[in-house]
C-alpha cells in the first residue's frame, strides 16, 4: 500500500496535440548555437572575487565561465579561488576537476573545508604571476 500523500495526488490523462494550446515563439534572445533562451539581453558581469558560485551557471556555459573566470582570476593576481560546483551527484565537480587539471597556472585543487562547503567547493590555488 502506498504512503498516504501519494494516494492525495491526481492523476490526470495524457492531452493529444490538439488539445495542447498553441505556443508562439518568444521574442527573447537565443544563444548564439541557437539553443535555450537566454532572459538576458546582454553578458552577465560575473564580480572577480575569488568565489565562483556555478549554481546560476547553466551546463552548457560551466567549462567556459570557470576557465575564463580562472583566467581572469590569475591576472588579477587572485590566488586563491573557491569554486563552488555543490555536492549533487558530482558531475559538476568532475568537470571542474578535468578542467582545473589541464589548465597551465593551476598550481592545486582540492577540496573546501567543511565551512567553506566541504566536498561541494573546490579551492584553487594558481601560480604566481
Amino acid at each position: 500500500m502506498p504512503p498516504p500523500h501519494y494516494s492525495a495526488m491526481k492523476s490526470t490523462p495524457p492531452r493529444s496535440p490538439e488539445q495542447l494550446p498553441d505556443v508562439q515563439p518568444s521574442s527573447r534572445n537565443r544563444d548564439p548555437d541557437g539553443g535555450a533562451e537566454s532572459p538576458f539581453p546582454e553578458p552577465v558581469a560575473l564580480p572577480i572575487n575569488g568565489v565562483l558560485d556555478l549554481h546560476t551557471i547553466g551546463p552548457r556555459d560551466t567549462q567556459v565561465v570557470v576557465e575564463e573566470y580562472l583566467r581572469e582570476c590569475y591576472r588579477q593576481n587572485i590566488g586563491e579561488i573557491r569554486v563552488i560546483h555543490g555536492k549533487g551527484i558530482g558531475a559538476q565537480r568532475e568537470m571542474v576537476r578535468k578542467l582545473l587539471a589541464r589548465l597551465d597556472f593551476v598550481d592545486s585543487f582540492g577540496d573546501a573545508p567543511m565551512e567553506a562547503g566541504g566536498w561541494g567547493a573546490t579551492l584553487v590555488t594558481l601560480k604566481c604571476s
